[in-house]
């Protein structure tokens, strides 16, 4: 038996090592149970175990193979696991359950049209490209829940054909932020905040697919809250998908050559000191935990070093300078904002999985609260997390899973929902009916802050 999640140790994807390892972990996992209610996983794996009782060697394959697709890599397991690293066990169900994933596929490779759908949605910057160029073709197809086109495209790409997806912006963020926020600087003589020796106040971009090809309002907002709090903003070339799609679906190569060519782009600017602000949770997680894990280099650590999420950086520069930071962001009153909008500084707040999991704490309730918001938090998983449950064969599941989320919500009877995690946000608008927006598009909306 080998604990290993190293894809190139020769024991990483042998049939009986894997066994052998699932085996102490489920049976590890059965004497603890601390995770029973966090997803079906778990559920599964603990009435399969009783049902043989208690004996795990006993479980079938199809047991077993439930409780590993049933995995959609929230990684919260491994937050609330007494026995992760550095304790003597070194349990790590999900690397566990994808490892067995990329085992199952190696030894039992999947029929063509799934191996078809993977490729397809695991391309997001080839078909971000297509679709934002024909999005007035391509939307009307997208947006329609169960229609006879989406369900056609759901045989090629995997996508349910009755998930909510969001439409595609007729324009790329990057060019906006290219040929019109940087020459708008440049024409008028005004290229933002002036700079400081302080690191901290360099950052450089990484839109994420969801910025870029489907809501760049998020991106100018960011760029104007940024530049607002005195940061100079930078777009660095050569940046793509930060791979993980192809890590969720177990293609484990493609994924290196992705984040491979990501930390080259990335590499100077963080080596520089500057933070790389990464506006979607997902991707924030996969280059802060994964780059260094799966890429083993140093320039891998020094831009997983310097990732930031967006309001997690803003609560960074408070710290580093209350007095200039509360001068610029002056904390709001009640009867109105900023502008003079009406708001009663009222949100709920959805916490992501991979907010969460990336272990910094939860910095847009922090922030938020000290610039005089009341939240609420809702800390329910929204069924996604990755392409899971965007996959027809998790639909179901991913709907049930999101029920409590959608209970939350609705109790809470909010006037303003946001989240860190676009791929949440969007589950919240098809369980709720409420469009969830990004926490940074409230700040810019609450202080009068508009891109040009």
């Amino acid at each position: 038996m080998s604990i290993t999640y190293n894809p190139d140790d020769p024991l990483y994807a042998d049939a009986d090592d894997v066994s052998r390892e699932i085996d102490r972990v489920f049976d590890i996992c059965h004497g603890c149970r601390v995770c029973f209610s966090l997803c079906p996983s778990f559920t599964d794996l603990f009435n399969s175990i009783d049902a043989h009782d208690g004996r795990v060697s006993e479980l079938t394959p199809e047991e077993r193979d439930g409780v590993i697709s049933e995995c959609y890599q929230c990684k919260l397991c491994a937050l609330r696991c007494p026995y992760v690293p550095p304790h003597e066990w070194l349990l790590d169900f999900p690397k566990l359950m994808l490892r067995a994933a990329i085992q199952k596929k190696n030894s039992d490779p999947p029929p063509f049209h799934v191996r078809l759908a993977d490729s397809v949605m695991s391309r997001t910057d080839l078909s971000g490209r297509f679709a934002t160029a024909f999005s007035g073709l391509v939307n009307p197809v997208v947006t329609s829940k169960g229609g006879l086109i989406r369900k056609a495209m759901e045989s090629v790409s995997g996508i349910a054909s009755q998930r909510l997806l969001p439409p595609y912006a007729k324009r790329r963020f990057s060019t906006w932020f290219k040929r019109d926020h940087v020459a708008n600087r440049t024409a008028t003589g005004n290229p933002g905040r002036e700079k400081t020796d302080n690191p901290m106040r360099s950052v450089a971009l990484f839109p994420t697919c969801f910025v870029e090809y489907m809501d760049p309002e998020i991106g100018k907002d960011l760029v104007g809250v940024l530049e607002h709090a005195g940061a100079s903003c930078t777009l660095p070339s050569g940046t793509q998908c930060c791979g993980a799609p192809w890590l969720h679906s177990g293609h484990i190569e493609q994924f290196r050559q992705t984040a491979a060519k990501n930390i080259e782009a990335l590499r100077e600017s963080a080596t520089n000191g500057a933070q790389v602000i990464v506006p979607q949770a997902t991707c924030a997680y996969v280059m802060r935990k994964d780059y260094p894990e799966l890429i083993d280099s140093s320039d891998a650590r020094v831009v997983a070093d310097a990732v930031r999420e967006p309001m997690e950086y803003l609560i960074g520069l408070r710290k580093g300078n209350r007095d200039l930071f509360d001068s610029l962001f002056p904390p709001l009153q009640k009867e109105g904002s900023a502008d003079g909008a009406d708001n009663d500084l009222s949100i709920v707040y959805h916490v992501s999985c991979h907010t969460q999991a990336q272990g910094v704490g939860l910095k847009a309730r922090d922030l938020f609260g000290v610039l005089g918001f009341s939240v609420k938090l809702v800390n329910k998983c929204a069924g996604i997390d990755g392409t899971w449950g965007y996959k027809s064969k998790n639909y179901a599941l991913a709907k049930k899973v999101a029920q409590p989320m959608k209970r939350a919500i609705d109790d809470a009877a909010p006037r303003e929902v946001c989240g860190d995690c676009h791929l949440a946000n969007y589950a919240i608008l098809e369980e709720t009916g409420l469009r969830s927006v990004h926490p940074i598009q409230i700040l810019a909306r609450a202080y009068g802050i508009r891109s040009d």
